[in-house]
């Protein structure tokens, strides 16, 4: 899979701009605030149908325009796709696919995205959340019904929420608690069958990146962490329920008292360990760097192993954070599909890539 064109209009910074991409390495070249990561976040868009760094559609159109609007051609599934994204501030964005109206979740299923940014960087040492977040967008791109699920219990969580903030000046709210609290376990039970799942491919996939990539013999391993009553996170939905059900009830009380959710798929963490040591305490900012790269990396296999296709690979300015050692290690392991990589105009990647160099400054792509 791969974009082949696309189309600007009002995104961003840019107000009238169009790209033909090559299928293999794009290296983006140019100065700080001038557009290359918007470019990225645009392609970004076109397979998860949301940008990966804010949450407000408004914030994508320029200043100048009223709306903005992404025009694609991809190639997918062996053959030509159009994609069309349009942004009005106000309105929920329209997404149209070979001029059939389609929704976010669906985008997933023509293209597929790895991204890697310098904050991923941090993924090993920064708190639970990070690591979710990882998870949730990943698996989200092939199982589509695990988007639906999340949705559905961060609708129920936010709900959940408001009431044990508000109850004791609203004793009434708690009559609706026990249905919120159902729905997350209900909704929890399927988020973690799908998390425990692709952990398990993950950690078949990562460590021999990680051990090809440290050169030491280092060993990584990853393990999934979730409510502490689930007593097996590949069982059926059903019995998972039920476990979690066990933990609400012995933690019903505590919610009411702290007025936070403490039962649910929220708490869960992806657990990773460097030769048997938790990698978040002991690991030095190499070793975190190695594993974060070879989770991301191991995070593309599994897309080629599900699909067939490479998904398109970006990497957002994230080389120039990396030592040589391991610079090299990621471009030589990043052929067999479209790349994106921005860089500034005075890295040598692109002679390194051998790749189609795009300039970008102030908006205009040359």
């Amino acid at each position: 899979m791969r974009v082949d064109k696309l189309a600007l209009n009002g995104f961003r910074n840019y107000e009238w701009e169009s790209v033909d991409f090559a299928p293999g390495t794009n290296v983006i070249s140019g100065e700080n605030a001038q557009g290359k990561t918007n470019l990225l976040e645009a392609v970004y868009l076109l397979a998860t149908g949301r940008s990966f760094r804010t949450r407000f559609d408004r914030e994508l159109v320029n200043f100048a325009f009223s709306e903005a609007e992404l025009l694609a051609e991809i190639f997918s599934h062996e053959r030509q796709q159009t994609v069309r994204i349009r942004f009005h501030p106000g309105t929920a964005k329209k997404i149209q696919v070979n001029g059939v109206r389609k929704t976010a979740t669906e985008l997933s299923e023509l293209l597929n995205v790895v991204l890697f940014c310098p904050d991923d960087l941090n993924l090993i040492k920064e708190g639970a959340a990070v690591r979710r977040r990882m998870l949730d967008n990943a698996i989200s791109q092939i199982r589509p019904r695990y988007a639906e699920f999340l949705s559905e219990f961060n609708r129920l969580y936010e709900h959940k929420t408001r009431i044990l903030k508000d109850w004791r000046e609203k004793p009434s709210l708690l009559e609706t608690l026990d249905e919120f609290s159902d729905g997350m376990a209900r909704a929890s039970a399927q988020l973690i069958r799908y998390r425990a799942a692709f952990v398990s491919r993950l950690n078949e996939a990562a460590p021999p990146i990680h051990r090809d990539f440290s050169g030491s013999g280092e060993q990584l391993e990853l393990a999934y962490k979730t409510v502490s009553t689930v007593r097996d996170p590949f069982a059926p939905a059903r019995e998972i329920y039920y476990d979690i059900c066990e933990h609400q009830e012995a933690h019903r009380q505590a919610e009411l008292d702290s007025a936070q959710c403490l039962t649910g798929a929220h708490k869960d963490d992806l657990e990773i360990f460097i030769n048997g040591r938790p990698a978040r305490s002991f690991a030095s900012q190499g070793q975190t760097r190695t594993a974060a790269l070879s989770l991301k990396l191991a995070e593309r296999e599994i897309f080629l192993q599900e699909t067939g296709e490479y998904p398109i690979l970006l990497l957002d300015d994230v080389l120039s954070e990396l030592d040589q050692k391991r610079q090299e290690f990621v471009l030589n392991r990043i052929g067999g599909g479209q790349t994106l990589i921005s860089c500034c105009e005075d890295d040598d990647i692109s002679r390194r890539t051998g790749g189609k160099v795009l300039f970008v400054e102030q908006g205009k792509i040359k």
